[in-house]
């Protein structure tokens, strides 16, 4: 059977100040309406159950999650006591997964990603799982399929060694290849054999915790007894051996070592939305290119980002800058300038 990890404990500086420590992007509406976390159920839901989806956060998250997501069993709430990257928080997940679900297969997807075709993801997931059940040693990861030199993305590189599970091919990874340059970039591009690593895993859960074992075996020793712990008591012994673990992210302890790794080529219309840019890419727009969030308008001006949380706000006569009210802060720039918005926040 399987089962959907969601990681939910990142703190979204780069959309600050909407995006803040005691409320990250994976809890606003970015995008529409419904929020970061909520879009991604949602979208896992017609093929898995609540029941079989989790959440992985910080103490901190652990009330948004139940206010937003109110479905999802307060068991399936995995609460880190600190953050420590993505390798302790897989491997806490899966052993718990493992305690509720022994024999599963586990999705990991992040919890602030945006996906436009919305069943073809789903028809990936389906089939890498079949693939996973047919290759218990298999790790697999959903690669996307460039569409610009994306500087702000590790890369997967893939060889000519692949499968066909119904449409959708299935090819052995060569490499996982750290955020490159422009010009790397586009040669990445032009060589055709990359994809963007979107940070989406499918595993059996006692592969995964192999592997663990064999390439991070701190972070697996520290967690191993849960298993022989009782539900009521199970956050205790997090709180007491999670700080045990190694931090280190699950591509560096793990993708970049196994050797049965293998990737999906995508093509569901994703982004990380990981900048302003990305609102750029994916709000609605007026027809004179405003983007217009909140109680805002322009007047006689174009291609404006102006977003409002608690104020009114109207924008005449000025084209290609942004505005962002929240929180009684007020920011005003050129919107060519909007990535870098986060430097104003010691001075304002």
């Amino acid at each position: 059977m399987l089962c959907a990890l969601i990681m939910a404990g990142g703190k979204g500086t780069r959309f600050w100040p909407l995006s803040t420590e005691e409320k990250p992007k994976q809890f606003l509406n970015l995008i529409g309406e419904d929020t970061m976390i909520q879009m991604t159920v949602n979208r896992i839901k017609p093929i898995i159950p609540i029941e079989r989806i989790f959440v992985c956060t910080g103490e901190m998250y652990v009330d948004l999650v139940k206010e937003q997501l109110p479905e999802l069993p307060e068991r399936n709430i995995i609460v880190e006591p600190e953050g420590r990257n993505t390798s302790p928080c897989i491997a806490l997940s899966a052993f718990i997964i493992k305690k509720f679900y022994e024999n599963a297969n586990m999705i990991v997807l992040p919890s602030d990603h945006l996906i436009k075709d919305e069943e073809e993801f789903r028809n990936i997931i389906e089939d890498a799982n079949e693939f996973v059940k047919e290759n218990n040693e298999a790790i697999i990861t959903l690669g996307m399929q460039p569409t610009r030199p994306e500087t702000g993305y590790g890369y997967i590189r893939y060889g000519t060694d692949e499968a066909l599970v119904n449409n959708h091919k299935v090819i052995k990874v060569d490499a996982f290849v750290e955020k490159p340059n422009k010009e790397k970039a586009e040669e990445y591009l032009r060589e055709g054999n990359y994809l963007w690593n979107g940070g989406m895993f499918l595993w059996s859960v006692e592969n995964i915790l192999n592997q663990i074992r064999c390439y991070t075996n701190d972070t697996y020793e520290a967690l191993v007894d849960i298993d022989t712990v009782n539900e009521d008591d199970m956050q205790n012994f997090i709180n007491n051996n999670y700080y045990k673990t190694e931090a280190i992210s699950i591509d560096y302890a793990v993708m970049e070592k196994s050797k049965s790794i293998y990737v999906v080529p995508s093509n569901f219309g994703w982004d990380d939305v990981g900048s302003w840019e990305a609102l750029d890419r994916y709000r609605e727009k007026d027809e004179a290119g405003n983007i217009l969030v909140g109680d805002t308008k322009a007047v006689e001006g174009e291609n404006n980002l102006v977003i409002s949380s608690s104020h009114s706000v109207v924008v005449e006569g000025l084209s290609d800058i942004y505005v962002i009210e929240h929180d009684g802060k007020i920011l005003v720039g050129r919107k060519s300038n909007v990535a870098n918005i986060k430097k104003l926040k010691n001075i304002i």
